[in-house]
């Protein structure tokens, strides 16, 4: 029978994700708009948002973080940039994202020591094929194939090389070893269901070494420089920021940030990440004409959690159309380069209870669709 209750909020897509429970954009701290970001107010905001986070995560002594231009995207290559040339370069790939880095190595940088670990949807590379004295690229979360890596044991403390993490869609929502990780990215649109356009990057004291150490052969732009004179731009990291951010948008963040910490901090939004992983994971268990993408449940993402249907892919297009012309669920399709099937975002600014609801109205389109 068709459900009767619908989710109170319908706005399940991967990114942008959705806003907070009881989001209210006119309680926003609205101070620093129409003033510049290079003003006390302006900078003081900005580095509020680097400090904040670095303490809210529990990062390492010396670890920094900045606000940069562009997205996790933009963090990304700034990274790839700037750091990698000095040593052979692994990258760990499963999916499209992964790939994208792949690329903008070997077809953009044109390194030619370059080891490409892949693996198809659904499925983890072997993690210990890659070098510890290479520099290793590779996504903490695969948003596009939900499947994550597990654990960091597969990273030496002993390395030589540095470990550039992709972790857009797992800062604030999965635990971390931030002693493992030499670079780690995210954006504010995912975990937190902030606004887009900013990248935040961390930088361990090694990468640090790296940056004041080496200098790639390549011009770099502007808006990817991190050091003048051989050293470190510490600014980026004290809320100098490259280029102009939209202050509404830090705004927006800072707002996310205390949200975390009234919850009780970062280990609480995991925690409720993971209570919705489990809704899914109780859904599927119980039927068999669902399945979750990820192959490992080990590496079951519980913030995109991709799911494929016992249809073929229109009529898995069938089942995101009803749900999106019932008002239940919003963007909620497979990524275009993924196998079809649904995404649904588990991070923390989604309730179990709508999630719970959602699963009832998935199994009324999946039985309209494959009558």
């Amino acid at each position: 029978m068709k459900p009767t209750q619908k989710p109170a909020n319908p706005n399940f897509s991967s990114g942008p994700c959705s806003k907070r429970p009881g989001y209210d954009i006119s309680a926003l701290d609205l101070s620093t708009l129409g003033r510049s970001h290079r003003a006390a107010v302006g900078k003081a905001a900005l580095e509020r948002a680097c400090l904040d986070t670095a303490e809210m995560l529990g990062l390492p002594e010396g670890y920094r973080v900045g606000v940069v231009p562009a997205s996790d995207t933009g963090a990304v290559e700034m990274a790839l940039w700037s750091l990698l040339g000095s040593r052979p370069v692994d990258v760990l790939s499963w999916e499209s994202f992964g790939q994208g880095w792949l690329s903008d190595v070997v077809k953009q940088l044109k390194l030619e020591n370059v080891s490409d670990y892949g693996a198809d949807y659904g499925k983890l590379p072997d993690l210990s094929q890659a070098n510890s004295d290479h520099d290793i690229v590779f996504t903490w979360n695969g948003t596009t194939s939900g499947v994550k890596v597990p654990n960091g044991d597969w990273i030496s403390d002993d390395r030589q090389g540095l470990t550039i993490c992709d972790a857009t869609s797992a800062v604030f929502a999965m635990n971390m070893p931030w002693e493992k990780l030499d670079v780690i990215t995210f954006s504010w649109q995912k975990v937190l269901g902030g606004e887009g356009a900013h990248g935040m990057l961390i930088l361990s004291p090694r990468a640090v070494e790296r940056l004041e150490s080496y200098t790639p052969p390549w011009p770099l732009p502007k808006i990817f420089r991190l050091t003048k004179g051989g050293k470190l731009i510490e600014g980026i990291f004290k809320g100098a920021t490259i280029n102009t951010p939209s202050m509404l948008c830090v705004a927006d963040y800072l707002d996310a940030l205390d949200w975390v910490k009234s919850l009780g901090g970062v280990d609480a939004a995991i925690a409720k990440s993971e209570a919705n992983l489990n809704v899914v994971e109780q859904f599927v268990a119980e039927r068999d004409w669902i399945n979750f993408l990820a192959e490992d449940p080990a590496t079951l993402s519980n913030t995109s959690i991709c799911l494929s249907l016992d249809l073929d892919a229109d009529q898995v297009k069938q089942v995101v159309k009803l749900l999106d012309n019932e008002g239940v669920a919003f963007d909620i399709g497979a990524y275009r380069d993924a196998p079809a099937g649904l995404r649904i975002w588990g991070g923390a600014t989604v309730e179990a209870a709508d999630l719970e609801l959602l699963m009832s109205w998935i199994e009324w389109a999946y039985e309209q669709v494959s009558e």
